[in-house]
C-alpha cells in the first residue's frame, strides 16, 4: 500500500485528516510469527511519539508497539484484541491497532524507504 507511511520500528501509519490509524507492517508480523495476544492503550490515553504504547505477543517472541505520533488514542481495535491472528492475516487492513488524533505529523518513511530498510 503505497499511500501508507512507515516508521523504522515497523509501524505503518494511514492519515485521514488529524487522525492516524496505526498498525504493524506485514514484515513485522511475519518476523513475529503467529500473534496470540495484543495489548493496546485505551481510548483517551495520551501518547508521546517514540514511546512504547502496546505489546504484541506471538508464539516466538514479544514485540512492542511504538507511538509514531504525539496525540490521544481515539480508538483501539477491539477486533484485534479479540482475535490477534488478524495481525498476521491482514496487518494493513483488519489488523490495525489504534487510531490517534495528532497535532503534528512527524516525518515518516515512504513505502520505498521502508522497503529499502527491510530489504534482506
Amino acid at each position: 500500500m503505497s499511500d501508507l507511511k512507515y516508521t523504522a520500528e515497523h509501524e505503518w501509519v494511514a492519515v485521514d485528516g488529524d487522525v492516524a490509524t496505526v498498525g504493524i507492517t506485514a514484515y513485522a508480523a511475519d518476523k513475529l510469527g503467529d500473534v496470540v495476544y495484543v495489548d493496546l492503550p485505551a481510548a483517551g490515553s495520551s501518547l508521546a511519539s517514540g514511546a512504547i504504547v502496546g505489546e504484541i505477543e506471538s508464539t516466538k517472541s514479544v514485540g512492542e508497539l511504538f507511538a509514531p505520533v504525539d496525540g490521544e488514542v481515539v480508538e483501539a481495535n477491539q477486533a484485534v484484541i479479540d482475535d490477534p491472528s488478524l495481525v498476521n492475516s491482514d496487518p494493513t487492513g483488519a489488523g490495525w491497532m489504534i487510531r490517534v488524533r495528532f497535532t503534528e505529523l512527524p516525518t515518516l518513511l515512504s513505502a520505498e524507504e521502508y522497503a529499502a530498510l527491510t530489504a534482506e
